[in-house]
């Protein structure tokens, strides 16, 4: 069940999530935590999850995120998403910074913030 919530929260974030829809996840997640642990509907979550080792949905969609990028720069990945992301070393007109000897990667210009901002190549950059 929770690798449907992380591949659902994962992509739907990069596709710009409103904060309802966020709260709809963490609702599912808490749940399962009460279903797991026989709790009732209106016991506190939070020492479940912590007892759980589960981050809430913001975190885990972060975290999901942070992890497709590291495989990425490590060849891991799907090579689809692996094309989508370039270190800044690797971009020409930033060869010559002395940010270019880091692993940061380049986040590219869009000319739409609605659409652009939030694609993968742009939002695992950020991560």
């Amino acid at each position: 069940m929770l690798t449907k919530l992380d591949y659902g929260s994962a992509t739907l974030a990069v596709a710009g999530l409103p904060a309802v829809q966020l709260d709809r996840l963490q609702s599912v997640l808490n749940g399962a935590a009460r279903l797991i642990y026989r709790r009732r509907k209106f016991d506190h979550v939070s020492p479940l999850l912590k007892e759980l080792h589960w981050l809430r949905v913001p975190e885990r969609i972060t975290f999901r995120m942070a992890v497709l990028a590291y495989r990425c720069q490590h060849n891991t990945a799907p090579r689809y998403l692996i094309a989508e992301l370039q270190q800044a070393s690797n971009v020409g007109y930033r060869q010559r910074l002395l940010s270019s000897s880091s692993a940061k990667l380049d986040v590219p210009r869009t000319e739409h913030v609605t659409i652009g901002g939030h694609a993968f190549c742009s939002t695992a950059a950020h991560v």
